[in-house]
């Protein structure tokens, strides 16, 4: 029996809505510090996993955004296991941020040349007149345009233009298939990397020194063309690790130095990444429209040990979501 009258309001023990509100708050971290893990623990294994782990990896720096939400709910909580888990990720994700790959040391020959070096996608030659533009006013020895449909084809080839690039190849494709290297120097046709979109390739002679010159594009990894994007990203691995002698690699990645099949190709040539070398290794490429911290860097110049990367800087272009990559290397014989 009760004394209770029906209907009458059932108070709860001091300290039980509290409960309430620290279980929730640990839920909340754990679901936050779960998430991230997957992801950080994939970077850890070498691994870029299947989708959504690919696109994740892409902004890892951002990762840290939802890990201090965690902590943070954690210590609120009072979850002592969580905190020591969103330290532990913490300490992780400062780990990872930390620029790839080696500097390479300034290479053994004497200086050959100096070679300033564009890279630009124009998405679908919408930014081809920007990209024009930067050209006249940085005159770079050699020029990697991806996504270089028919109209930007034929804005390339105008007489100027041809004057003072007259040697080119190509993937004619509309598009984004379509890409065109330009270059001051002589180039013979190279064997190209099968791919979605074009990646052609050249050997250029720079007085003398034949410099190997591929273009990049794979697909970028969607949810659905995961699997398309780890294999041409391996067949530029497997193109830098039969090469031989000095070579430039340099466009649209579609990948970070988050992603393992990105470090493959480091690691396979060995190349280096012009941008880390010269300061720059987290400075975003795209989106362009994004504010500079909430991007990420998939456009790349990468070199041989035969060349020293001297400068590098990020070009804002109109009508296209990718900024420009430009660097001044010297090649040493």
């Amino acid at each position: 029996m009760t004394d209770e009258a029906p209907g009458a309001p059932r108070y709860e023990p001091r300290g039980a809505g509290r409960r309430r509100v620290n279980r929730a708050g640990a839920w909340a971290a754990a679901l936050l510090l779960a998430g991230v893990s997957v992801v950080v623990g994939c970077r850890a294994a070498d691994r870029d996993a299947v989708t959504p782990v690919p696109q994740l990896l892409a902004f890892l720096p951002w990762l840290l955004a939802p890990t201090a939400a965690a902590l943070l709910l954690a210590l609120l909580s009072r979850w002592r296991t969580g905190m020591v888990w969103g330290v532990a990720v913490l300490g992780a994700l400062a780990w990872y941020m930390e620029p790839y790959g080696k500097d390479g040391g300034e290479p053994d020959g004497a200086p050959v040349s100096g070679v300033r070096v564009l890279a630009s996608n124009v998405q679908f030659s919408r930014a081809t007149n920007a990209l024009i533009d930067t050209v006249a006013r940085h005159r770079p020895d050699i020029v990697f345009v991806e996504e270089c449909g028919r109209p930007c084809r034929d804005a390339l080839d105008r007489e100027s233009l041809r004057t003072r690039y007259p040697h080119r190849q190509a993937v004619a494709a509309d598009g984004s298939e379509g890409s065109m290297i330009l270059s001051r120097f002589p180039l013979k046709a190279a064997p190209t990397v099968a791919g979605t979109m074009g990646m052609p390739a050249a050997t250029a002679d720079v007085r003398g020194h034949a410099v190997r010159l591929q273009l990049v594009h794979p697909m970028p990894p969607l949810p659905d063309q995961v699997g398309v994007w780890r294999t041409e990203l391996g067949r530029l691995a497997d193109a830098a690790r039969s090469a031989e002698g000095p070579g430039i690699m340099a466009g649209d990645f579609n990948a970070t130095q988050d992603h393992a099949a990105f470090r493959r190709i480091l690691d396979a040539g060995p190349l280096h990444d012009a941008a880390r070398l010269t300061g720059h290794a987290r400075t975003p490429s795209w989106p362009s429209t994004a504010p500079g911290p909430l991007g990420t860097q998939i456009d790349h110049v990468l070199v041989t040990d035969d060349f020293s990367a001297d400068k590098s800087r990020f070009i804002d272009l109109a009508d296209t979501d990718h900024r420009a990559l430009l660097v001044d290397l010297t090649l040493h014989g």
